[in-house]
C-alpha cells in the first residue's frame, strides 16, 4: 500500500498558482503546517510557463479534459451523517475560445521532435493549413478550456503629437549583455536545470540555424525547449528613464514634473482631486495643466491604465506606485523574471518546502467536508479517500463547482501569444524589449497591450520573438485582438522570403484565448464556511499586485499576529544542534523541482506514479 499523506495540517492548499504559493509560503515560514496540492502535474496552474511542446500537451489536455464528468462517487460515502460534503470540479472552466493558427512553412515530412522534450508530456505534431486553425489531437479547437501565467516592464512612451493616432513603442535593453547572462540583479534568476543547459544557446544551435528569413515550423518544435511562454503577461525591465523623451519640450517636462511630484503627495492634498473622485482618471487628466501629449503620456506610460478603466483615484494611485519603484533597481520600476512568469509561483513553492511544506502534484481533492453543526469545514477527501484534517483552507477559485459559483459573475481577458521572426521595433540589437499600447477603435472596445519579449529573456528561441497581447474582452480574444495583429504584423508565406524589405516582422504561429478574470469577484459571491479562502487568478493589470494584496490579506486572517514572508534567517546565524538545523529548515524538506513540466518529486512529496491499493 502506498504511503499516505499525514492525517492532519494547519493549512491546506489547493492549487499552485501565484497567490495560494505565497500564501503557502508565508504560512510555512511562520510556522504553520502546511499541505500545498494541484491536481495538475506541473506548478503554477493558471500562471504557469511552459515550453512549446509543452503548451502544445497543455492545450491537448484541456480538449481531452472538456467533457470529464465526476464518475467517481466513492468519496460520498465517506461523507458522515453530522457534515455535508462541498464537492470540488475536475473541469477547469477558465479558459474558453481557445484558437491556434501556423503561419510558417510547415514541411513536416519527417519526424520532428523537440529537443530534450520527456516522451510523456511530448505532443505529436500534425500539420495544420497555414491559415486555419489546426485540428490535431495538440493543436485545440475553439470551445475547448484552457488555464494561465504572469510580471512587469517600464514605460519610455513616445507618444505622438495626436493621442488618438498611431501606436506608441517603447523600447527597452534586455537584462543582459548577451543572451546567455543570467545573472543581472535587475532580473529574478531561475535555479532550474534550464538554467544551465536547456535555455542558454550553445555553439552548436547556431552551425543549425536555417538561412536568414526562413524559420519553419519544424525548427520551432525542434527547438521548442527554447521557448517558456507565459499564460499571464505582466512585464520586462530597461534602463529606460521616463525623462529622457525627446519629443517632450522642455516646457512639458516643467508641466509634467510639476504635476508627477503632486502624485507623489496627493493624499495630503485632498481639495485637488476630490471633486473629480466620480470621473475616470483619463477625463481628470483634461483638467490638469497638461497637453494632450502629456496626457496621453500619464495615461499609457505611467499610470499604464486605459481611457474608460480606471477612476481618477486608481490612476493616482497607479501613477505614485510607478514612482516610488523608479530607482530601486536602476533606472526602471520594473523586473520581468528569466524563464518567464512561471518562475515566480515555483520560487514561492520552493521557499514554503524548505520550511517543510509538503507538495503533491497530480493529486486531486474530491470535496471539502463541512461539520454541520459548527459550519465550518473540516477536512478534505483525496482521490485515494484518504481524509485530511486542517484548520484552515484555501482554495483556487477553478476548482469550485458550477454550483459554488452559481452566483458568481466573471469579467474575461482576451490574450494572444505570437511568434514572431523580428522585432516591432527597427533596431540592429537583439537585446530589445518592447511595450506598447493601442487605443480601442471602436465604442465599448479597450486599449490593448503589447509586450515584445527577445530570446536574452530567455522566453523563445534564437532569431524569433514573442509577443504577448492582453486586454479586456468584449468579444472573443481573436475578435479583440486579430485587428491589432494585422497592423503590427504579415502572416508568413513562401512568396514572401524573396523579399527582404518586408515592412513588418512576419508571424509565425498565434494562439488565442479569453481568460476568465475573478480578481474583482466578492467573496460573498461563494456559499461558503468561513474558513474556506477563495484566491483568484490572474486579472488585466500590468503587474502582480492584486495577488500579493490578497496573498497577504488572506495570511493576515489566517495568521493575524505574525509578519508577512519576513526575510529568511542568514544561514550563518541558523544554530546547529547535533546534525540537524534548529529551528529553520530541516534537510528532509522537499525542494520542488523548477522544471513546470514535469516537477521531479522529493522525499516528502507523493509520488503521483505509485500504485494505490
Amino acid at each position: 500500500m502506498a504511503d499516505n499523506l499525514p492525517s492532519e495540517f494547519d493549512v491546506v492548499v489547493i492549487g499552485t498558482g501565484l497567490p495560494e504559493s505565497i500564501i503557502a509560503a508565508a504560512c510555512s515560514r511562520s510556522g504553520q503546517r502546511v499541505l500545498h496540492v494541484d491536481s495538475r502535474s506541473y506548478y503554477g496552474g493558471n500562471w504557469a510557463s511552459f515550453s512549446f511542446s509543452g503548451l502544445l500537451s497543455w492545450l491537448k489536455e484541456h480538449q481531452e479534459n472538456s467533457d470529464i464528468v465526476n464518475e467517481c462517487t466513492l468519496w460520498q460515502e465517506k461523507i458522515l451523517e453530522n457534515e455535508e460534503a462541498i464537492a470540488l470540479s475536475r473541469k477547469d472552466k477558465t479558459i474558453q475560445h481557445v484558437e491556434v493558427i501556423c503561419y510558417a512553412s510547415q514541411d513536416l515530412h519527417e519526424d520532428v521532435e523537440e529537443a530534450g522534450a520527456l516522451q510523456k508530456n511530448h505532443a505529436s505534431v500534425t500539420s495544420a493549413n497555414s491559415t486555419e486553425a489546426a485540428d490535431s489531437a495538440c493543436l485545440p479547437t475553439e470551445d475547448q478550456s484552457l488555464s494561465t501565467a504572469s510580471c512587469e516592464i517600464p514605460t519610455e512612451q513616445t507618444p505622438s503629437s495626436d493621442p488618438e493616432s498611431a501606436l506608441e513603442v517603447n523600447d527597452f535593453e534586455a537584462t543582459g549583455e548577451k543572451e546567455n547572462d543570467c545573472d543581472d540583479k535587475t532580473s529574478v534568476p531561475s535555479t532550474s536545470e534550464k538554467e544551465t543547459s536547456e535555455n542558454v544557446p550553445m555553439a552548436k544551435d547556431t552551425a543549425e540555424q536555417p538561412k536568414k528569413n526562413r524559420i519553419t515550423y519544424s525548427q520551432i518544435i525542434k527547438e521548442g525547449r527554447r521557448f517558456n511562454i507565459d499564460l499571464v503577461s505582466k512585464v520586462p525591465c530597461s534602463r529606460a528613464d521616463v525623462f529622457n523623451n525627446k519629443q517632450l519640450t522642455m516646457v512639458e517636462k516643467r508641466m509634467l514634473m510639476k504635476f508627477l511630484t503632486f502624485c507623489m503627495k496627493y493624499e495630503e492634498h485632498p481639495d485637488e482631486y476630490k471633486a473629480y473622485e466620480e470621473i475616470t482618471f483619463s477625463e481628470y487628466l483634461k483638467t490638469q495643466k497638461l497637453t494632450p501629449n502629456l496626457q496621453y503620456f500619464v495615461l499609457h506610460s505611467i499610470a499604464m491604465t486605459s481611457e474608460t478603466a480606471s477612476s481618477t483615484i486608481d490612476g493616482l494611485r497607479a501613477t505614485k506606485n510607478f514612482l516610488h519603484c523608479l530607482g530601486r533597481y536602476g533606472n526602471t520600476p520594473f523586473l520581468f523574471p528569466l524563464y518567464g512568469q512561471g518562475e515566480l509561483p515555483q520560487c514561492f513553492c520552493r521557499m514554503c518546502a524548505v520550511f517543510g511544506g509538503i507538495y503533491c502534484l497530480r493529486h486531486l481533492v474530491q470535496c471539502l467536508v463541512v461539520d454541520k453543526e459548527s459550519g465550518k469545514c473540516k477536512a478534505i477527501i483525496d482521490q485515494f479517500g484518504q481524509r485530511i484534517i486542517s484548520k484552515h483552507f484555501l482554495v483556487e477559485d477553478s476548482y469550485f463547482s458550477e454550483n459554488t459559483c452559481l452566483h458568481v459573475q466573471y469579467r474575461q481577458i482576451s490574450r494572444a501569444v505570437l511568434i514572431t521572426d523580428r522585432s516591432v521595433l527597427k533596431t540592429d540589437s537583439d537585446q530589445q524589449i518592447s511595450i506598447l499600447t493601442v487605443p480601442a477603435e471602436e465604442p465599448g472596445a479597450f486599449a490593448v497591450r503589447v509586450i515584445e519579449l527577445c530570446s536574452s529573456t530567455m522566453t523563445c528561441m534564437k532569431g524569433t520573438y514573442l509577443v504577448h497581447l492582453t486586454c479586456t474582452s468584449s468579444k472573443t480574444a481573436r475578435e479583440d485582438l486579430e485587428p491589432v495583429v494585422q497592423k503590427l504584423f504579415t502572416p508568413y508565406t513562401e512568396k514572401e522570403i524573396e523579399n527582404e524589405e518586408v515592412e513588418k516582422p512576419r508571424l509565425l504561429w498565434a494562439l488565442y484565448f479569453n481568460m476568465r478574470d475573478s480578481s474583482d469577484v466578492s467573496r460573498n459571491s461563494y456559499d461558503l464556511p468561513s474558513n474556506v479562502y477563495v484566491c483568484s487568478g490572474p486579472d488585466c493589470a500590468l503587474g502582480n499586485d492584486n495577488a500579493v494584496k490578497q496573498a497577504e490579506a488572506l495570511f493576515q486572517q489566517i495568521c493575524p499576529n505574525e509578519d508577512f514572508c519576513p526575510p529568511p534567517p542568514n544561514p550563518e546565524d541558523i544554530i546547529l544542534d547535533g546534525d540537524s538545523l534548529q529551528p529553520e529548515a530541516s534537510e528532509s524538506s522537499a525542494i520542488p523541482e523548477a522544471n513546470s513540466e514535469t516537477p521531479k518529486e522529493s522525499a516528502n512529496l507523493r509520488n503521483p506514479e505509485e500504485p494505490s491499493e
